[in-house]
């Protein structure tokens, strides 16, 4: 049977101005479904017969999705999605394939609300990437095991009968309709998103489908710039499962599976501007470490043995985040069972030369291909084997890379699945099948990349194609992405990201609990009190102006006031002038005396890191960030480990976040944001950068700004501070005060309006109070026109700008500028924590452990530090389970619904006579309340209220009277709490593991307290020298010795040369040494080759040279000679081995500039092959051999003939 349009439509409006609509199938009118008044009826056949007169056609379609319940603020709107347009790709077994090409939203209410919203959602589902399965009623009568599920891989069919959640787009559309106990098996189809191909191939007198299907993961969904790397639960972005499967018509099969995702790292991409490739690590190292672990035991327990092919390159960015892959992997206890390997897929197959997948990669990965195999099942009774194990393969947006290498993978692996189908004996055959996969391998790629970045994907071979696709993912990402990035949102949750009351839900429950209705969530979360608790931590924000940086050597090298006086040694000098004899203490209250418990947090803000110049507001430096980040490290971490979270600049704020290690793990939703003030909102001279994170249960946000500077310049303050609180992390979709705690602290130049010698002479009398009534901040919080409600510790100390640098002086310039307090931090609490504190209804804002200054003289500011003592929320998951139970069960039947009969009947048929009509109605609307919609059966009335209180009330009345005759209600849906479940189990991974021997692994259980330390790895501005790559076959690829710098003027150029040639300054020569004190560099070689020899880990294919281990051979000091260097290789051979090749980028277009027509030789073209030290290097590949002809000497080159060594002269 060929799939029409089966549905049908209709709807009216009644003189009420009550819209309803019924939903019929035209083939089977034994049920039709009735919505009006937010509730869902089900009709029996001589009911829609009834009532079906008094309604309109509006439209026929094939299917129905569903209703998206859109939560906006406090209204919801209910939206019928159905399909009216869809083509088949093709049949597989017992169903057949369609790709929806066109949908339709009916409102399910008579206002039209929020169109543009439900615009955006359509735009998505129309964009040909959705696809579902169908089956002719008759097959539809097979058992469910039976039915084709296109979200399960063929291996997981055998033991899954359920859809998989990851993949089942439309889950949350399904809720809604589960929750009035409607069979939803019977009325919706489920999506999937991705990419299908399917292919017939006639096999003789049998026919082949050839099929490749590509399931996009649901569970962190989004566009490329909006959606990057993982969430917190280990979740990366664009995570597809493909599969490449052959169907034979007598129910053999073979099918492989391979894996891509974001790297599981935090990190993000800005795609403001064509080139840029900018990426940034946006979490520390050890807190983005839980959340890379729970990704790969994710993994390895849904697709069994994992081998991790890494193949982003040396790009800019590039560098960074596939040094940090490689750095966390290092650490995982995940790195003895995953093997990570690093393929640089743009420095060796660029320009199409594909060709050195197996050159290079092939060899390397053999042993796990061999391993994993496939999946194929000849018929229920014949031979079967499984896959165990899969390749998870990604580059930076693991699109074009990554499907080149999946599709050399998947044709590999085709000549074994043709050959245990026994379809490997005649060519003809094999080639027609590989020229098929080839084709939907290229469309399967395109199919991705317009999902994701909007466009197709990029071949690397024609670069106006190719150039033109990225201009068009630029204008895609920077205009279109954040619209589109909001409706994916409400498409997989049915609530905005963006709605205030999502914050609260978010940091309370758990994620299955949010596609809940929201009275539901607010329920729970009224209630919080009864599942959490509370436990204290101290945090410590401190705030200072540098002055721009200039005195930044002096901060760290002036011992006499190091930075430990300002963040660590604060409380204890505070502590001084109440300080008691230690000899006269016993020794236990000596020592309880001294100890002081240090902050869990430490945020740390600066203004002014950089000039405020013209240069660095338009391209602000991070130089500076980056020499305070390292410093604050070794200063903080003085007693006990402290590890960044994230920080954030804006020109000159900046601000760091510190946490004790053992947090980590509790750390979600780290989140940055920066507000421009200056000059009205267009420059960052002025402004505020923002922090916010969930710890435990409790939202924190950290703000540092810089306001408007002048003594008379009050309402340009106050308006920095009103813009700021407005426009903080708008752009992420979050309310500054949502959040339970928010600490400010930065230069918010606010003066004290007193003539300056007075104000000294006060501070000198330190007369505090007395300056503080003149202060204009304390007056304008007073008046209520800024930080209202916002708390301050006791100002106790002198003012804090403006002293000359290095001096106790205030400021002695022309300007003498009045001393202020200008440098703040302020709190504020926002929820309560306690039940005692919201049935006072005052907040507990806990304890000011300190507030003060410290005496650091190398800026016109004093730093300023507080530390808080705080309460933080921490979640029950047994006790929220009670809680939950309880709600549902007190807020009634999920449809609302009751069935009124009469009792001790005698004619059932005259039990609903007009006149009891109407009086049950009117007693019912008395007593309850109004009822929305009511229908009859042959015994019975239907009844359905607003909400299931109504329902329950009715129910609980018992027995009631009407006229001469008794009534009883009970419930339609009594079992309505195990409907509530089973909606919740819609948000639930509920795939099984791939292999059956696979166990789970669960991290936040068996994880320490104490993250292993995380090695970061060199800063990008030191890059490694590539290494070569060594010829092994016949072809025309020669292998590329290293050269010297070219003559064309580059960032490289001196580089190379400083690397390859140890150059020293020339006086005083080195002395003399002894011969065993010296070591060639043949030396250096043959003990790498040696080790190299003991080890068979990587193929010949793939060795390179160890040039990282030569450099560090040659950086010794200065007491030991230099080593020997062997001559360069001939200039001819330099010439001949010269391959031309351009490094394409998937991201954007390149300039001609970027392009190196040879093979990049700089250190970050080849970051990914791990450098061995010597000795021994066990995985080392042996170096390329020595050239066979000496080189001649060239003027510019210094003399490098041993022994003896020699130094060029320094003007050489």
């Amino acid at each position: 049977m060929v799939l029409g349009k089966l549905f049908r439509i209709y709807h009216k409006t009644d003189k009420n101005n009550v819209y309803s609509v019924l939903l019929e199938n035209k083939n089977d009118r034994s049920e039709t479904l009735l919505f009006e008044s937010g509730a869902i009826g089900i009709l029996a056949a001589h009911e829609n017969e009834a009532v079906k007169p008094l309604y309109h056609i509006l439209v026929d379609v094939y299917g129905c999705l569903g209703v998206l319940n859109l939560s906006v603020g406090d209204q919801n709107y209910l939206y019928l999605v159905c399909v009216s347009s869809c083509v088949s790709i093709g049949k597989i077994q017992n169903a057949e394939i369609f790709c929806i090409t066109e949908t339709t939203f009916i409102p399910l209410h008579a206002q039209q609300a929020d169109l543009d919203r439900i615009q955006d959602i359509r735009k998505i589902l129309n964009a040909q990437t959705f696809y579902f399965s169908w089956s002719s009623p008759n097959q539809q009568q097979q058992k469910l095991s039976n039915k084709f599920d296109l979200t399960i891989c063929c291996q997981r069919s055998e033991r899954m009968n359920e859809t998989d959640n990851r993949f089942f787009w439309n889950r949350m559309f399904y809720p809604y309709l589960k929750s009035f106990n409607v069979n939803t098996d019977k009325w919706l189809l489920k999506a999937m998103c991705g990419s299908v191909g399917i292919n017939t191939v006639y096999v003789g007198h049998q026919q082949a489908k050839a099929c490749l299907i590509s399931r996009l993961s649901c569970e962190r969904a989004g566009t490329r710039f909006n959606v990057r790397g993982t969430n917190d639960y280990g979740h990366v972005a664009n995570f597809v499962e493909t599969e490449q499967v052959i169907f034979l018509d007598n129910n053999h099969v073979a099918s492989y599976l391979l894996v891509r995702g974001s790297i599981p790292l935090f990190w993000e991409q800005t795609g403001v501007q064509v080139g840029t490739h900018k990426l940034r690590v946006s979490r520390g190292n050890e807190i983005s470490h839980p959340a890379f672990e729970r990704h790969l035991a994710m993994v390895q327990y849904l697709y069994g043995k994992q081998v991790i092919i890494n193949l982003v390159g040396n790009k800019e960015g590039e560098f960074t985040i596939g040094s940090m892959y490689k750095a966390h992997h290092k650490s995982s206890r995940f790195r003895d069972d995953i093997p990570y390997i690093a393929f640089d897929y743009h420095h060796y197959c660029s320009r199409g030369r594909e060709e050195n997948l197996v050159l290079m990669l092939k060899d390397r990965i053999k042993k796990y291909f061999d391993e994993f195999g496939f999946y194929y099942s000849l018929g229920s009774d014949g031979e079967k084997m499984y896959q165990s194990g899969t390749f998870r393969i990604n580059c930076i947006d693991c699109l074009d890379r990554t499907n080149r290498v999946q599709t050399f993978l998947g044709l590999e692996m085709l000549k074994q699945q043709l050959k245990v189908l026994q379809l490997d004996e005649k060519s003809t055959i094999v080639s027609r099948f590989f020229e098929v996969y080839k084709n939907m391998w290229q469309a399967n790629g395109d199919q991705i990349s317009r999902i994701y970045a909007g466009t197709g994907a990029l071949e690397g071979k024609s670069k106006i194609r190719d150039g033109t696709l990225s201009v068009a993912r630029t204008i895609q990402n920077n205009l279109l992405d954040t619209s589109k990035q909001e409706a994916f949102d409400m498409l997989l949750t049915g609530k905005s990201s963006s709605a205030d009351f999502m914050e609260k839900f978010r940091s309370l429950l758990p994620n299955h609990y949010l596609h809940l209705p929201s009275r539901i969530l607010m329920s729970i979360c009224d209630r919080h009190f009864e599942f959490t608790t509370v436990s204290e931590i101290r945090v410590a924000v401190g705030t200072w102006n540098v002055n721009g940086g200039k005195h930044f050597n002096s901060i760290i090298y002036k011992k006499s006031d190091p930075l430990s006086d300002w963040l660590l040694d604060y409380n204890r000098k505070s502590q001084r002038v109440n300080q008691v004899n230690i000899l006269d203490l016993s020794l236990d209250d000596s020592l309880s005396s001294l100890k002081i418990d240090s902050p869990d947090l430490f945020a740390i803000g600066f203004e002014e890191i950089v000039d405020l110049s013209a240069q660095n507001i338009v391209a602000t430096s991070t130089t500076n960030q980056k020499e305070w980040l390292t410093e604050l490290e070794k200063t903080l971490s003085r007693n006990e480990t402290y590890v960044l979270v994230t920080c954030v600049q804006l020109v000159g704020v900046c601000l760091f976040l510190f946490v004790k290690p053992k947090y980590a793990r509790f750390i979600h939703d780290v989140s940055t944001d920066s507000v421009k003030t200056g000059l009205g909102g267009a420059a960052g001279n002025k402004g505020g950068v923002g922090i916010r994170l969930r710890l435990y249960n409790s939202s924190l946000c950290f703000i540092c700004s810089h306001f408007a500077a002048g003594q008379s310049q009050v309402n340009e303050r106050n308006s920095d501070f009103k813009e700021i609180s407005r426009k903080m992390f708008n752009s992420i979709g979050k309310n500054l005060y949502s959040h339970d705690f928010i600490f400010w602290c930065g230069d918010f130049n606010y003066r004290i309006d007193m003539p300056i010698d007075d104000c000294k002479q006060m501070i000198m009398e330190q007369k505090w109070d007395l300056l503080l009534e003149k202060d204009q901040l304390t007056c304008q919080q007073k008046d209520g026109n800024v930080f209202r409600n916002y708390l301050e510790g006791r100002i106790n100390f002198a003012p804090t700008y403006k002293y000359d640098v290095n001096s106790d002086d205030y400021d002695t310039s022309e300007k003498s500028r009045i001393p202020a307090w200008t440098d703040r931090v302020l709190f504020r609490k926002l929820q309560p924590t306690r039940l005692d504190e919201k049935e006072a209804n005052k907040l507990d804002y806990g304890e000011i452990v300190f507030y003060g200054r410290a005496e650091l003289k190398t800026s016109d500011h004093r730093p300023v530090i507080g530390e808080y003592k705080i309460e933080i929320l921490h979640v029950d998951p047994t006790r929220l389970s009670d809680v939950f139970c309880d709600v549902i069960a007190k807020t009634g039947p999920t449809d609302a619904t009751v069935i009124i009969k009469e009792i001790d009947v005698t004619d059932p048929s005259k039990s609903f006579e007009t006149m009891y009509i109407e009086e049950l109605v009117k007693k019912i609307n008395e007593q309850i309340g109004p009822i929305i919609l009511a229908g009859f059966g042959d015994d019975h009335m239907r009844v359905t209220f607003k909400d299931g209180g109504k329902a329950m009330q009715l129910v609980q009345m018992g027995t009631f009277n009407v006229l001469d005759r008794k009534f009883q209600a009970s419930y339609k849906t009594p079992n309505w709490i195990e409907l509530t479940e089973e909606q919740i189990n819609y948000g639930v991974c509920n795939t099984i593991p791939l292999t059956e021997n696979s166990v789970k692994c669960d991290i936040d259980e068996m994880y320490d307290y104490d993250v292993p330390k995380v090695i970061s790895p060199d800063s990008p501005d030191v890059e490694p020298i590539i290494e070569p790559i060594i010829n092994t076959s016949t072809t025309n690829y020669h292998s590329h010795p290293l050269r010297p710098p070219p003559p064309k003027q580059s960032s490289l150029e001196g580089k190379e040369e400083k690397k390859l040639a140890p150059v020293r300054p020339a006086p005083p020569p080195p002395k003399k040494s002894s011969n065993k004190d010296k070591q060639s560099i043949d030396d250096i070689l043959t003990t790498c080759n040696n080790d190299h020899k003991s080890t068979n880990e990587k193929p010949p294919s793939v060795q390179r040279a160890s040039s990282a281990s030569i450099v560090s051979q040659l950086q010794q000091p200065l007491s030991r000679p230099p080593p020997v260097v062997p001559p360069p290789p001939p200039l001819s051979s330099l010439i001949q081995n010269n391959v031309n090749h351009n490094d394409y980028d998937e991201n954007d277009v390149e300039n001609d500039d970027d392009n190196d027509y040879g093979l990049n030789y700089n250190e970050t073209a080849m970051p990914n092959i791990p450098a061995p030290i010597c000795p021994p290097p066990s995985t080392n590949p042996p170096p390329p051999p020595p050239p066979s002809i000496p080189a001649p000497i060239a003027p510019p080159i210094p003399s490098r003939r041993p022994p003896p060594p020699t130094i060029p002269p320094r003007g050489n």
